[in-house]
């Protein structure tokens, strides 16, 4: 059943040059820089989807690591820029899912990465994986870290000294 076009929402605008939205995208990116996220992937979405107009892919070493990035994304996002963030999947940490509404956010443990494979389904249109007549994949960019991976030891997230308000439910 359709609906109305009263009852539709709107699609949201697609500003691919907005300020704010790259200022975000930055922040993230150089956030999983500074602390040696692993394996960062950039997928731009605008134009392809209302849903946000960049998707960041991002794998930690342990589930200490991916809580940890995690938490200073949204909390830099809060403080430098003003904007909420939707944090989900952060008690387990083994792929923990971060809304700031124009970037997506997804950080993963690599074996749960490789498991659900994000960046293969995004790179297709479609559940067959057709991209079918005039429909190209997005682009998807590696994005290049400044440093040499490092082992760390897994460590339980809960135990962590981690802000409640970043668990909230989105109010």
């Amino acid at each position: 059943m359709a609906l109305s076009p009263a009852v539709r929402p709107a699609p949201r605008p697609v500003a691919t040059d907005d300020p704010q939205v790259a200022a975000l995208h930055a922040m993230v990116l150089a956030t999983l820089d500074d602390d040696q996220a692993v394996e960062v992937v950039s997928i731009p979405l605008a134009g392809k989807t209302t849903i946000a107009d960049h998707m960041v892919i991002a794998s930690g070493r342990s589930t200490r690591q991916v809580a940890s990035l995690a938490t200073k994304i949204a909390e830099r996002a809060k403080t430098e820029l003003h904007r909420g963030a939707r944090i989900e999947g952060l008690p387990a940490a083994d792929w923990v899912l971060i809304d700031l509404g124009d970037v997506i956010v997804h950080l993963f443990r690599p074996e749960v990465r490789s498991f659900y494979n994000l960046e293969k389904m995004w790179a297709f249109d479609g559940p067959s994986g057709s991209t079918g007549p005039g429909r190209a994949p997005p682009k998807v960019e590696p994005v290049a870290v400044g440093h040499d991976p490092i082992e760390a030891a897994p460590v339980d997230p809960v135990a962590e000294d981690i802000d409640p308000a970043l668990l909230g439910d989105g109010e």
